[in-house]
């Protein structure tokens, strides 16, 4: 694997594709105000978003994001969140950017799923 870095990306703030490197849509559900054209990415991996009960029962309510980021962990280790980890293993990239809709991306299911990638890839 060739992968050096990967980042978080606002899709709202995005400051568009940079050279050698792999953009993926990490949100479940399609980011609003955006036609499916107007967002430039490589591929939507809604599987390594956090599960509908999940994303609801944490409401962005950064008081739950420790219990939150325990709890995607979980999911992420087993199907098919499983996969999508392996699927982003396997990309060939100096860089891979995952992009998301989420307003406060430190306390975000992309931090979270950015925290697991690079444990798994020291």
């Amino acid at each position: 694997m060739t992968v050096k870095e990967i980042t978080i990306v606002r899709v709202y703030e995005d400051p568009g594709r940079q050279p050698h490197e792999f953009r993926v849509l990490v949100d479940r559900l399609w980011p609003r105000g955006f036609a499916r054209a107007a967002i430039d990415y490589d591929e939507w991996m809604k599987d390594a978003a956090p599960s509908s009960e999940l994303r609801r029962w944490y409401g962005h309510d950064p008081t739950r994001f420790t219990e939150f980021a325990q709890r995607y962990r979980q999911e992420l280790a087993r199907s098919p969140g499983k996969e999508a980890i392996a699927r982003l293993e396997e990309v060939e990239a100096e860089r891979i950017v995952l992009l998301t809709a989420t307003r406060d991306v430190d306390n975000s299911g992309a931090a979270v799923l950015g925290d697991v990638f690079r444990s798994r890839n020291r």
